[in-house]
């Protein structure tokens, strides 16, 4: 049997999944240590939202670097991935020695966020290399891995955990670097892996011309819409329908209903394979915008509250990595780096639109009214996506 038809070693989808948790665990760091720092550094509100923000910018700002350069697509992925693990935990740690200046922590952090583009974009790309006819399933517990991640801030506040926020910090910039030495030592280049792209800077470009690929990153960008959104305001819809709920227990609803996720994730992998990316991600995306029309009502009801999140946060988040999946097999094969580094990239560009204007809105509007709009994203993402789920 040929080194591409074989299947892959035991050790190779676990340390994938492991060293992208680790990697990406840098991302909310500081979301961690949030209430720490805010205190040494004496910020108000203004400065907190800041401070949340800036690794968000320096992600974008790095994955369109990245595209630009088409890094992930001439420099070896795994060696991409450990210099950028290694770089991040060493921003990450370095907040320790400018702790008394916000602009130094906005910009270690922001170079955090910059250097996670070469570990979350490329680990999809490791991930596409050994895993070709299972990348549904592979990319499932990739993305499962990450919203995890997401959600372990909400649960440590819940439990109540006292660790000191230098010693986390440490933690997992420490975990961050064995991420990558692992992926760069256990996981060789996969036998699916194209020969990589010259520099050229139409290739970021190049990718959206092919029509499939237009479908796959059309419907992502509406999946994105709605994705952060919930997650970012996850907490004040718990506080603001289930009133008088003691803080830990909104912190804890709030892991519950992230981590959620998932599930989504993992179980829409599994299912892919049966059938297909493209109606997995449909079907997912689907029901999360029937979610955003029935918050209207289920705003109101408190007892049906929290179930209700839950299974919005299993199919909000569970057609991401199929998403992922149909951008990576419908990519020009010397253009996966590229391509789902600028598509990650507008996505969270997107992301970030979205939020400022629920913000907006939530001032203008009942709560009950102001997440109704978010179907605005699904549905596009829905009209997009036809084009994949009727072949």
């Amino acid at each position: 049997m040929s080194d591409s038809t074989a299947s892959p070693p035991g050790r190779i989808l676990p340390t994938i999944v492991f060293s992208q948790f680790a990697g990406t665990s840098l991302w909310f760091a500081g979301n961690a240590v949030l209430p720490e720092l805010q205190q040494v550094l004496q910020l108000q509100e203004t400065g907190l939202s800041l401070m949340t923000s800036a690794v968000q910018f320096g992600f974008i700002i790095g994955t369109l670097c990245f595209a630009f350069l088409s890094l992930a697509d001439r420099v070896s992925p795994r060696l991409l991935f450990l210099i950028c693990a290694l770089s991040g935990a060493l921003a990450n740690a370095l907040v320790l020695t400018v702790a008394t200046s916000v602009t130094g922590v906005l910009l270690l952090r922001a170079i955090t966020g910059f250097l996670l583009a070469g570990i979350y974009p490329v680990g999809m790309k490791i991930a596409a290399s050994w895993y070709s006819g299972k990348l549904g399933k592979a990319i499932g517990y990739l993305v499962g891995a990450l919203v995890l991640g997401t959600a372990f801030p909400h649960l440590l506040r819940g439990i109540g955990a006292t660790l000191p926020w230098q010693t986390m910090l440490l933690t997992v910039s420490a975990l961050a670097a064995v991420g990558g030495v692992l992926m760069y030592l256990l996981v060789p280049e996969g036998p699916f892996l194209s020969k990589g792209a010259k520099f050229d800077i139409s290739n970021m470009f190049r990718v959206f011309k092919v029509p499939d690929f237009r479908a796959a990153a059309l419907g992502y960008f509406g999946h994105m819409w709605e994705l952060y959104t919930l997650w970012a305001f996850t907490p004040f819809i718990l506080t603001y329908v289930l009133k008088d709920t003691p803080a830990n227990l909104i912190s804890i609803y709030s892991f519950m209903v992230i981590a959620a996720g998932a599930v989504g994730c993992i179980g829409g992998g599994y299912l892919s394979q049966y059938w297909g990316s493209g109606r997995v991600a449909f079907i997912q995306l689907l029901f999360s915008g029937l979610c955003c029309f029935l918050s209207v009502m289920v705003f109101n009801e408190p007892q049906l509250l929290l179930p209700f999140l839950i299974f919005w946060g299993v199919v909000v988040a569970g057609d991401s990595p199929q998403f992922s999946t149909l951008s990576a097999k419908t990519a020009p094969p010397h253009l996966v780096g590229t391509a789902l580094t600028v598509v990650t990239s507008i996505g969270f560009t997107i992301t970030i639109v979205s939020i400022q204007v629920t913000s907006f809105l939530l001032q203008i509007l009942p709560p009950q009214h102001t997440f109704l709009w978010l179907a605005a994203g699904p549905v596009f993402g829905l009209l997009a996506l036809r084009r994949l789920v009727v072949k």
